[in-house]
């Protein structure tokens, strides 16, 4: 189940000039209408181009559970040197994960992962990176299992890849992964948080994306706030440590 979209409130735009517009897309928009999710019938492409009254075009990709800073650009040309630099490894991402465990205090997840073109995974192993820094570490008194409290940490996610799920399937790999994450999380966790918190959001925030516009040659820096869900959960899980 996704979380229900409210598509009656204009999206927040983080940043805007002549050329670039960036958003803070909420848990479970699709960037653009996808085969794989045919239940979904608004986009954020679409709901931008309406708000801002001509067309967008996004510049690079969130899954989409996941929140926080998505980038536009307003013309094709615009478009074309934004992605350039994506694909360069010009633009430098960071996110926020809530993930099951006690994390390394820092750890760089070099793991290649097999090409997923949203169709299926095939059998072509391509290079992923993504550094990993814990913030924060919380015990909880939630049963699971046979324990009785939970533990949980609040990280921070450097990719200098860009593969699909990357960030999803590396936690998993080490086996910690992103609290509502399907089909790489928990299945047990992600139906703990719904049964307990009533929560089905992924907890992956897109927190910032800092890259050089191509037209001023001035440093961008664009910070995404938490989604109304991510912060409870922050709240709930680390109080008022955050």
């Amino acid at each position: 189940m996704n979380q229900v979209i409210n598509t009656t409130q204009p999206l927040s735009i983080l940043y805007q000039d002549t050329d670039l517009v960036a958003i803070n897309k909420p848990h479970g928009l699709l960037v653009h209408r996808s085969m794989i999710a045919s239940d979904a019938s608004e986009f954020a492409v679409q709901l931008l181009r309406d708000q801002l009254g001509q067309r967008v075009y996004p510049v690079h990709r969130l899954d989409r559970k996941t929140a926080g800073v998505l980038l536009f650009a307003l013309s094709d040309s615009m478009n074309s040197i934004m992605q350039q630099q994506f694909m360069d490894g010009a633009v430098h991402k960071s996110y926020l994960a809530i993930v099951r465990g006690y994390t390394p205090d820092e750890l760089t997840i070099d793991y290649p992962l097999r090409k997923d073109d949203g169709n299926g995974v095939t059998g072509v192993l391509q290079e992923a990176v993504t550094h990993l820094k814990t913030l924060q570490q919380t015990e909880v008194p939630l049963p699971f299992g046979k324990h009785t409290t939970s533990r949980y940490s609040l990280v921070k996610l450097t990719p200098t890849t860009g593969r699909m799920h990357q960030l999803r399937r590396h936690m998993a790999h080490i086996l910690h992964p992103i609290i509502g994450d399907r089909p790489h999380g928990c299945n047990k966790q992600n139906k703990l948080f719904k049964e307990h918190f009533e929560m089905n959001t992924m907890l992956l925030h897109a927190q910032q994306l800092t890259f050089t516009h191509p037209v001023t040659e001035e440093p961008i820096t664009i910070t995404a706030p938490f989604q109304t869900e991510f912060g409870r959960m922050l709240g709930a899980l680390f109080g008022d440590t955050i």
